[in-house]
């Protein structure tokens, strides 16, 4: 998230409940997060499309939306919901991608950090494609969107438990997946 969105988006969630952020505000903040959600869960071909649906999907709601608590986990619950229509009107697997994510990510995993470099994008987001859905798209929520466990919880419909140990579950499948050895690098 940038600096200025993020303040701007503070600000704004400070200010009374009758009036949300200017739209353009939540696109600048949130928008990379929902573009690696939809990277994810629908491959690069895909992923630009499934994102403007996103975004034209949150801005048709947009005026009715003014009890939303954290615009980030209601962006990322639309992705997911764009993102899986997508797949079930198409039945395809993501593909690999070319590149990492726009702007650099936070944690201190191997995994995380190859996204970030970009060396490995491809080999990354190739072993994403290949675990389970729910494992997927824990893993992307938590560590490359920055949700926490509890909002995962809410977007997969389990427990924080279960996210949790999706999450870790499939970090474990990446690095084993990756070649790393899962020493030194961080939490699930």
């Amino acid at each position: 998230m940038n600096e200025s969105g993020g303040a701007g988006l503070a600000r704004a969630a400070a200010a009374p409940r009758a009036a949300p952020p200017p739209f353009e505000m939540l696109v600048s903040a949130h928008g990379t997060a929902v573009l690696r959600v939809c990277r994810a869960m629908v491959g690069v071909v895909d992923a630009d499309d499934v994102w403007q649906e996103t975004f034209l999907a949150a801005l048709r709601t947009y005026p009715t939306a003014q009890k939303v608590v954290n615009w980030q986990a209601w962006l990322v619950t639309i992705a997911r919901n764009k993102s899986l229509d997508h797949l079930r009107r198409t039945a395809r697997v993501p593909e690999p991608m070319d590149t990492a994510g726009d702007g650099p990510l936070e944690g201190g995993d191997v995994v995380v950090h190859a996204v970030e470099a970009g060396e490995t994008a491809a080999a990354v987001w190739a072993a994403l494609a290949r675990l389970p859905q729910r494992q997927r798209e824990a893993v992307v929520y938590h560590h490359l969107v920055g949700l926490p466990y509890a909002e995962v919880a809410a977007l997969l419909g389990n427990s924080e438990a279960a996210a949790r140990r999706a999450a870790s579950d499939a970090m474990a499948a990446l690095r084993a997946l990756l070649g790393g050895d899962g020493k030194g690098h961080g939490k699930d």
